[in-house]
């Protein structure tokens, strides 16, 4: 029997919801079986957090590396030993700090191979920019420290797959970003994904518009017609089976989304919006095109309703499993292709 996957959790904006998703997800036992968790944080600051929701019978098991980790426990490593002031649904310095000295020691024992992915709760992306985090999110960063070219934000449900060509930028920087090898090389990265990680082998992907009724050939704008088009006709002749450009509203209105495998949206909110909307709180942010495994909830700090036990774990949950199936996919897949039997030419005269 192989050894469980040891799973990697950054804990996220400490004023937030990330800590009561995490101790939720891990409260039932039986989940064990499948995975050894292990979180980046902090006891006393999870004892606040698992105090202020009312939650009693559930403890973490501390640990100094993850090879350490109990097998039949949630464990957790401490990042850090001072004393942290928690102001629950407050933005500020202290939130940004921590969630910071979570994520970085994750992904040192995630690029050091102590652990077999990463599942990351919830940051702000504004308070936790400082030395050492200069990017637009977790994507960005575990983009740098990977040193990988470009990623893909996957937004993956059992009803939906979405991915963007253009992530955290602008809208009035969109167009500009927009070009046919940007797209073709997106494609390339969710074809890849989808037959790797999701083990589709002939996936069928749809390529989204920029803008509305994608430019009715160029009376609305001709980046869908001079850009989008060619770059799907590209992809076609390198073998990867996509369409379009399709308008965004009509098409997942009209539930065409359903005819395919994924979906290749031009920016951020033109994917996520209706993403969202169809997965239903139980949506996955997977960075696709990277070395290893992140995943993370599709949902944000939720400042509002932190430490008020209103938080829904489903997401997290569905973020953790889809980590562990991802992982087992890459390995099943690297096995199976790892010694391929020689081709030979067989001769026509042969008897």
């Amino acid at each position: 029997m192989r050894e469980k996957l040891k799973i990697g959790i950054s804990i996220g904006d400490v004023n937030g919801i990330g800590l009561e998703v995490i101790i939720k997800s891990l409260m039932d036992s039986r989940i064990l079986e499948f995975f050894t968790p292990i979180v980046y944080g902090n006891t006393k600051v999870a004892s606040f957090h698992r105090k202020a929701i009312g939650i009693n019978d559930f403890s973490f098991n501390v640990v100094n590396e993850p090879d350490q980790a109990n097998p039949k426990r949630a464990n957790m490593i401490n990042c850090w030993q001072e004393d942290v002031k928690i102001t629950l649904g407050e933005e500020n310095e202290i939130g940004g700090k921590y969630a910071f000295l979570s994520l970085e020691k994750a992904v040192e024992d995630l690029n050091a191979g102590k652990i077999d992915a990463l599942v990351t709760a919830p940051i702000n992306k504004h308070n936790i920019q400082q030395e050492g985090f200069n990017f637009p999110g977790h994507t960005e960063y575990l983009q740098s420290k990977c040193g990988t070219d470009d990623v893909l934000m996957f937004m993956v449900s059992d009803e939906l797959r979405v991915g963007v060509v253009t992530g955290h930028i602008p809208v009035n920087e969109i167009a500009a970003k927009i070009s046919v090898d940007s797209i073709l090389h997106k494609l390339r990265m969710m074809h890849n994904s989808l037959k790797t990680d999701f083990w589709i082998q002939k996936p069928k992907i749809a390529v989204l518009g920029l803008n509305p009724h994608a430019g009715d050939n160029g009376l609305i704008g001709t980046e869908d017609r001079d850009i989008i088009r060619p770059a799907i006709e590209k992809a076609n002749e390198e073998g990867i089976f996509c369409f379009g450009p399709y308008p965004a509203d009509g098409f997942f209105a009209g539930d065409t989304y359903t005819q395919f495998d994924a979906v290749l949206a031009m920016y951020h909110d033109q994917g996520l919006i209706p993403f969202k909307h169809i997965a239903s709180r139980t949506g996955v942010n997977f960075t696709a095109g990277l070395p290893i495994v992140r995943t993370s909830p599709d949902h944000g700090t939720g400042y509002d309703i932190a430490g008020k036990n209103l938080a829904s774990h489903d997401s997290f949950l569905e973020a953790i499993f889809t980590a562990c199936h991802i992982v087992q996919r890459r390995r099943e897949q690297a096995e199976l292709t790892a010694n391929p039997l020689a081709f030979r030419k067989l001769s026509k005269d042969r008897d």
